[in-house]
């Protein structure tokens, strides 16, 4: 639950607040500004770019130290935001769910339609669950866990995925 400093804090954000490089950033190109729901618009905009570049039979393992270097300046920035916006993990900062929902592609067996909805239901439902490791660093309220929880629910869908289809794939 969003305190209330939290909240007066958050409702400052507006779109003049892209013009800041750092909050153009976390907010995904401000997908994170979405009225409703913009950890899902955040995950829908980085699951349909990463279903194109799919396509185009890019070795997604070629993308891992990019996501590296990805995710340490996300929790870097996450921190220096969060300390001057006086937040924790507010909800428009969805560079978290592009990191975790990218982890998570990273299972992709193949590049059909199917996989990719699979991935980010999976995806969403972890994020959102907040089960077993997610939980963890979900509860560390500080940068690290901001980011990190949506790493944990990347990993845990992209497990999942891979588990179920080899499943579906051995009874037929």
């Amino acid at each position: 639950m969003k305190t209330e400093n939290q909240l007066k804090n958050t409702k400052k954000l507006t779109l003049k607040s892209l013009t800041d490089l750092r909050i153009l950033f976390l907010t995904f190109f401000g997908t994170g500004l979405a009225p409703k729901a913009p950890g899902t618009v955040g995950s829908l905009a980085t699951i349909i770019l990463l279903y194109f570049i799919g396509k185009l039979n890019a070795p997604f393992f070629f993308f891992i130290p990019f996501l590296l270097i990805l995710t340490i300046g996300a929790i870097f920035i996450t921190g220096v935001i969060e300390k001057e916006y006086d937040c924790i993990d507010p909800s428009w900062i969805v560079i978290d769910e592009v990191i975790g929902i990218w982890i998570a592609s990273f299972f992709i067996l193949d590049h059909s339609y199917v996989s990719y909805v699979a991935i980010f239901a999976l995806f969403r439902l972890f994020d959102i669950w907040k089960i077993g490791p997610v939980k963890y660093f979900d509860n560390r309220k500080d940068a690290i866990g901001t980011t990190l929880d949506d790493v944990a629910a990347g990993l845990m869908a992209g497990i999942t995925y891979t588990l179920t289809f080899k499943l579906l794939e051995f009874i037929s």
